[in-house]
């Protein structure tokens, strides 16, 4: 790869050379993204871990994974009840398309595939034919 004193060119290009990195890559951004709003929608309500997991009917140990930008395991339901705890709404929408990459690859070493739908990546279970 050419040298480039440009950082952004420097990581997409190493991202379109590595599709599982770049995979890697969106995974986590979209958990940091999750952890953010979960955590600044409950300080600007000014509650507490406690005090939200009360109102969405869980526990604390349940709410603070979730601020955690490395926990992926949330679920569309809890999400919901944290959103109406809060007073708001769960949006969620597919993003803008992003540069296209190849409609299926199959990642053997972990056992997955990695599939490109309208240019945005997405992981689906290993065997899986889309």
């Amino acid at each position: 790869m050419a040298s480039t004193k440009n950082f952004e060119k420097v990581i997409r290009a190493k991202l379109a050379e590595d599709l599982d990195l770049a995979v890697a890559v969106e995974d986590e951004a979209f958990n940091a993204n999750i952890a953010m709003q979960v955590y600044e929608a409950r300080t600007a309500a000014g509650l507490t871990q406690t005090e939200l997991a009360k109102r969405a009917g869980t526990v604390q140990s349940v709410i603070s994974p979730i601020e955690d930008a490395d926990y992926d395991g949330q679920s569309l339901t809890l999400l919901k009840r944290i959103a109406q705890a809060l007073g708001t709404k769960l949006d969620v929408q597919l993003g803008a398309k992003v540069a296209k990459l190849p409609v299926a690859k199959p990642n053997k070493r972990k056992g997955r595939w990695v599939v490109a739908r309208g240019g945005r990546v997405n992981k689906t279970m290993a065997n899986s034919p889309t």
